[in-house]
């Protein structure tokens, strides 16, 4: 029988710390103290909702369409045209001897992931404020749902530039099946590993500064005549702008695409290690202000 205050606490105190040792939690959700605790094994965790995501961006993207996703044929091929009659035609740009059509092709199709990865995954907290204020999950899910949704869209046109590859071939032109071909995907990671770490840092500007999504459209726009799409590495030899193309991280990507699945194209050692370590930095900043922003994102939003 308890029979004064200090037995009573002493009570409560032995009740309360039996409780802590027997009882388990599946999850424990309590305030962030580090800037890089992201929580990635939640990110695992949760990899049923990031399919469920990976899904419903798919889906939306062509819901009430008539053609779906034959778009994805269209865009790259009106793109490939429009190309091969300003740069091919009238400015005569040389191709490094690929068929213009295949060259124009490999490019548009490489860009496109890194454009519509980095666009989409730019509006992570404006477009999903709704979600994020009413469910708790991690929200690198949202963004990385975004890089792997694209990775369909990309393997859609994939099947268009093997089917002109293949017609090329018909054609009598010299594709080669090489071990190079294995570097692709390693290729396309570095890629996404980019425009990951873009997407996020300007996702979390955005959340007080919406001039970001305005002046991003600017930036893809002009960031593919900066990028070797339309041209050959080759064509900017001993011209005085070439060295801003250099300091483009996706340019030795592109380059090194074309390489790796065309047998042509300018590949150094030096400028893939470029783009490595700036894939590395532009995402080490970018879990920071994400982890950052993810606190206070809903005041300002």
């Amino acid at each position: 029988m308890l029979t004064n205050i200090q037995d009573l606490e002493l009570h409560y105190t032995n009740k309360m710390q039996t409780a802590s040792t027997t009882e388990t939690w599946d999850l424990e959700i309590k305030p962030k103290t580090k800037l890089l605790d992201l929580h990635l094994k939640d990110v695992w965790k949760y990899r049923d909702l990031m399919v469920l995501f990976v899904k419903r961006d798919f889906v939306a993207q062509y819901k009430q369409t008539i053609l779906g996703p034959v778009w994805h044929f269209i865009q790259p091929i009106l793109t490939t045209m429009m190309f091969v009659l300003v740069f091919g035609r009238i400015a005569r740009i040389p191709t490094e001897g690929v068929n213009p059509i295949l060259f124009y092709l490999s490019g548009i199709t490489i860009w496109n992931y890194f454009s519509a990865s980095l666009t989409n995954t730019s509006s992570t907290f404006i477009s999903n404020a709704h979600i994020f204020g009413k469910v708790y999950f991690p929200r690198l899910v949202m963004p990385i749902s975004v890089i792997l949704s694209n990775l369909i869209r990309l393997g859609i046109q994939f099947l268009l530039l093997f089917s002109v590859m293949a017609w090329r071939y018909l054609q009598g032109d010299l594709i080669l099946i090489t071990w190079y071909w294995l570097c692709i995907p390693l290729i396309i990671l570095l890629m996404a590993g980019i425009s990951l770490g873009c997407g996020i840092v300007i996702s979390s500007l955005t959340t007080k500064y919406r001039d970001f999504n305005v002046l991003l459209g600017f930036i893809v726009q002009l960031g593919m005549y900066a990028t070797p799409v339309a041209y050959p590495l080759s064509y900017l030899k001993g011209k005085g702008f070439k060295w801003i193309v250099d300091l483009n991280p996706l340019t030795s990507v592109v380059e090194a695409f074309r390489y790796c699945l065309l047998g042509r194209g300018t590949v150094e050692p030096t400028s893939i290690l470029y783009s490595i370590v700036f894939m590395l930095i532009v995402l080490f900043i970018g879990a920071i202000l994400f982890n950052k922003t993810e606190k206070t994102f809903m005041d300002t939003v």
